[in-house]
């Protein structure tokens, strides 16, 4: 509607520019006609020569005069309106096409750019190369700066990233902080680009100085040409495919850590293809119920007995069958869908576990996505009223990189949990931050010594000071351990000499489905009795008013 409308404007103001054309057109004639007969008379009249012109042609002419001026005034009109139209169609077509903070190109515009551009280069038998530039956490700068900050950024790393490209090379600004830039090069030369992009860091290297506050910055950088190195007789690629793959390529360089570059290879895509599939498949798993809890048996090192299970996600997927949860937790952490998973295999745990011996203990791992909730402990501790799990038979397993995300926040819900009975252990300890004074002011139960440093103890003359500073450093905080890792019995005869210790590995088998752990339980005795196991399973069912009413009953009895 709105171009249809403005070309209606146009056009009547085209049908009335012809109209005043018309009209001056006829006076001119009209005055050439007029004036050739009135001037003679009216100049034989002065002359005392002849009546003088007729009254009605000097009207017709000075009529004439009239309409010329009205027609040359039109004219000038016409003339100034024209050039402020153009004006304001040149105006707004660089609105349309630059980015109005820095000055750049914008998303829309750079297509059509790019292809030009790939045309003369074409012509000319050079490739065109496509960059993607990303401003590393930037976010963090609007957060921690505000955005004032953040825009005089932008515009300094506009201009850095300016005077580091070719003259015949393009820049556009395709988002917030993501910058494109196109440059047509020898294919025969592509080490050409990779002195650019080098140029790029340089000019990026030196900190951004701003009006109270020093920024540095870091850039991740995704590079994707239309000349195939392989198939140098490929047809080239379009534009849109070229900053698709840019775009893949600066997201392993994200991937991979962030301030570096890469060029895009097919092996990306595949990659990135793969992983949206797997987050799709995570989303449609949550709903199937297609995760489960598998159990891996910890035992005392020294009589073998069991004493518990520690419970390890795994996905049975319709696709890809049987997957790792080091596949899948990640991604799952970072579509933020971890803490519903989490929260399924808890709960799937709490009833399974209910069939085990009341002896037996449940560990479980938290992820560090969810201590950043605020109500993680009010939950979990939710989950055990609902499936009347005993808390004293629950065991949390913290890893040490959870701490230096908000230790205030851990503290609190590691002193809510430990309030009502459930047991605290630092995981993989050793291999992340944790400090000494951590060790002392956290309550944790008990540590957990990582498989890594284990692994060192599989030869009968092996030693490991990790090991053993570790078992010494908890015995003198007088804090239980167990060990990960156990795979062979050379491993177990050295760590039984250590002293007391519960362990965990291969050794005593891989781990086990909720089924094949209940038989494995029913074959050492170690089940539930009915008893219990039907009262357990009568209270997680029944109304948690009902329990309370119960149990307080029960007091005002006793």
């Amino acid at each position: 509607m709105p171009e249809r409308n403005k070309f209606q404007e146009l056009k009547g103001s085209a049908d009335r520019d012809l109209v005043a054309l018309g009209i001056a057109t006829a006076a001119i004639i009209l005055f050439v006609g007029t004036g050739g007969t009135v001037l003679p008379a009216a100049m034989n009249a002065l002359r005392g020569v002849g009546a003088g012109p007729d009254a009605l042609l000097v009207n017709a002419l000075l009529l004439n005069v009239v309409l010329v001026i009205f027609g040359w005034r039109r004219y000038r009109e016409l003339k100034i309106e024209i050039g402020e139209r153009r004006n304001a169609e040149n105006q707004a077509r660089k609105l349309a096409e630059t980015d109005p903070l820095t000055g750049c190109l914008n998303r829309r515009s750079i297509a059509s750019v790019t292809e030009e551009l790939r045309e003369v280069a074409r012509s000319q038998g050079l490739a065109v190369v496509f960059g993607l530039v990303d401003f590393d956490n930037f976010k963090q700068i609007n957060d921690m700066n505000g955005h004032t900050a953040g825009d005089c950024t932008l515009i300094e790393m506009a201009k850095r990233i300016k005077l580091s490209l070719p003259n015949d090379a393009h820049l556009a600004r395709i988002g917030g902080d993501e910058f494109a830039f196109i440059w047509s090069y020898d294919p025969r030369h592509p080490e050409r680009v990779d002195d650019l992009v080098i140029r790029l860091y340089e000019a990026m290297s030196a900190p951004f100085e701003l009006d109270q506050v020093t920024i540095d910055a870091t850039l991740s950088i995704g590079l994707s040409s239309d000349y195939d190195q392989n198939d140098p007789d490929a047809e080239p690629c379009s534009s849109d495919v070229l900053m698709h793959r840019a775009d893949i390529a600066m997201y392993q360089a994200k991937k991979d850590g962030k301030n570096r570059y890469f060029w895009f290879e097919p092996s990306m895509e595949t990659e990135l293809r793969f992983r949206n599939e797997l987050e799709l498949g995570i989303r449609n798993g949550l709903q199937a119920g297609e995760f489960v809890p598998y159990y891996e048996q910890q035992v005392d090192l020294d009589t073998g007995e069991i004493m518990g299970f520690e419970m390890l996600a795994r996905w049975i997927s319709p696709n890809w069958g049987m997957m790792s949860p080091e596949i899948f937790i990640p991604v799952a952490e970072d579509i933020g869908a971890i803490s519903q998973l989490s929260d399924q295999l808890i709960e799937h745990a709490l009833v399974d576990a209910r069939e085990w011996d009341k002896s037996l203990t449940l560990s479980i791992n938290i992820s560090p996505v969810q201590l950043r909730d605020p109500w993680f402990a009010q939950k979990l501790l939710k989950m055990l009223v609902t499936y009347n799990f005993p808390p004293n038979r629950l065991e949390v397993e913290i890893t040490e990189s959870c701490l230096h995300e908000n230790v205030d926040m851990v503290r609190g819900m590691i002193i809510s949990l430990r309030n009502q009975g459930v047991q605290i252990s630092l995981d993989d300890f050793g291999t992340g931050y944790s400090s000494l004074e951590q060790l002392r002011t956290l309550p944790f139960d008990r540590l957990k010594i990582d498989r890594s440093f284990v692994g060192e103890l599989s030869s009968p003359t092996a030693k490991s000071p990790i090991v053993d500073a570790i078992v010494s450093l908890g015995r003198g905080l007088d804090l239980p351990m167990t060990v990960e890792g156990i795979e062979d019995e050379v491993i177990l005869g050295q760590l039984k000499q250590m002293g007391k210790l519960k362990g965990q590995g291969f050794l005593y088998g891989r781990p086990e489905s909720a089924e094949q752990v209940r038989k494995r339980l029913a074959r050492a005795g170690k089940l539930a009795s009915p008893n219990e196991s039907d009262i357990a399973q009568h209270e997680a069912v029944r109304p948690q008013d009902e329990i309370a009413a119960d149990k307080g009953t029960q007091s005002r009895t006793a």
